[in-house]
């Protein structure tokens, strides 16, 4: 009899996705990755005022790991690394994510292979990286070693009564005004007019696997226009992504998300920050796509970030699902999707990005982006 972790499961039986891969169509993974990272570890913004960036952070739900006078180090209550390095900077932007090696001998593997070089790092904390650039000019580390942060005490959870079992008696259901305590980074997704390439470097790189594809509606012989992409950690579960990318007219951050204890938490700090004069931009709801209750958020330079809860885990045995990219099957139940969360609200800045995509000899053209504009007012 086989090992049932050896036989590919179907994950479009009403698990995931509704449909699995035409013949011919992206496979989602690597035939031979350079390395398998095994997680994100943090995620690198510059920002131009850290005390308006720390006060956010703190609303948000972060603690405050270290301060120093041009660097704002963020983490979660699980132990571990920093989930957020904010360097002080002339204008707010993405610098880029780096990823957790599984031995330091894979840092040498992906320096040899990619012609750089295994430098020390030690803020803060005791380790190597490799700094890459993806294809699209974003920069990407690769980390190995130690940042023993402990843990911190966790904002516990609520007690739930479900029709018979009722484990609350005599004891009311008061969940505090205070922020949603985030307990680690979850993942990234950014966007690239570059589609195609990206993905295959990061499969082929880092030997990250897609979970999910979403296709153009109407276009599906055009291929994937954004993959839901997690770690290959063998049998051992990993988040459904910890990496998305999404075709876009120009290259960059869309989003980061991190993880909080219940539906509680995340309504309980949703309310924290609005009362605080914060922007929601789309929540609470449910995803389709990797399952997770969100409500998302903007920080005061208008950067998106997501308090999610109650993510799918799926092992290396659970292959792409295939599913059109539309607006109603972003969410299970919540609110409709907002042009906020979309990035579709009409600006100066949108008809420059636009522009540039246009121009580039890139995945863009104007049927493209009007068919996933239609996608996504459906």
């Amino acid at each position: 009899m086989k090992n049932q972790h050896s036989i590919a499961a179907d994950g479009h039986a009403d698990l995931h996705s509704e449909h699995g891969p035409n013949r011919g169509e992206h496979s989602g993974r690597s035939v031979n990755p350079t390395i398998k990272v095994t997680d994100l570890a943090w995620l690198e913004f510059e920002k131009p005022d850290l005390d308006r960036a720390e006060t956010f952070a703190r609303a948000f739900g972060f603690a405050v790991a270290a301060r120093e006078p041009k660097t704002l180090y963020l983490r979660g209550s699980l132990p571990g690394t920093p989930a957020v390095i904010i360097r002080k900077g002339a204008r707010s932007r993405f610098v880029g994510p780096t990823f957790k090696a599984a031995d330091a001998a894979d840092l040498h593997t992906l320096a040899w292979v990619n012609n750089r070089r295994v430098e020390p790092l030690d803020e803060p904390g005791e380790g190597h990286i490799v700094r890459l650039c993806d294809p699209s000019g974003i920069t990407v580390g690769v980390y190995h070693g130690r940042h023993d942060l402990p843990a911190l005490p966790e904002q516990p959870a609520q007690t739930l009564n479900f029709g018979s079992d009722r484990p609350r008696i005599n004891a009311t259901q008061r969940p505090p005004s205070e922020p949603a305590q985030v307990q680690r980074l979850g993942h990234v997704v950014m966007q690239t007019p570059h589609f195609v390439r990206d993905l295959n470097w990061y499969l082929d790189t880092l030997g990250l696997i897609v979970s999910d594809f979403q296709y153009v509606p109407g276009q599906r012989d055009r291929g994937p226009a954004m993959a839901f992409i997690r770690c290959d950690r063998g049998t051992v579960p990993s988040d459904h992504h910890t990496l998305a990318l999404l075709l876009g007219p120009v290259a960059g951050y869309s989003h980061s998300a991190y993880q909080v204890t219940d539906l509680d938490a995340v309504a309980a700090g949703g309310e924290y920050l609005l009362q605080r004069g914060y922007q929601r931009a789309w929540g609470i709801g449910r995803h389709v796509l990797g399952s997770q209750i969100f409500d998302y958020w903007h920080d005061p330079d208008k950067l998106l970030v997501e308090h999610f809860t109650d993510g799918d885990l799926f092992d290396n045995t659970i292959e792409p699902g295939w599913a059109p990219l539309t607006g109603s099957g972003l969410s299970q139940w919540g609110p409709r999707v907002t042009q906020e969360f979309l990035g579709t609200k009409p600006s100066p800045r949108l008809v420059r990005e636009v522009v540039a995509g246009l121009r580039g000899d890139n995945e863009i053209n104007i049927p493209r982006l009007a068919a996933m504009l239609k996608g996504m007012s459906q």
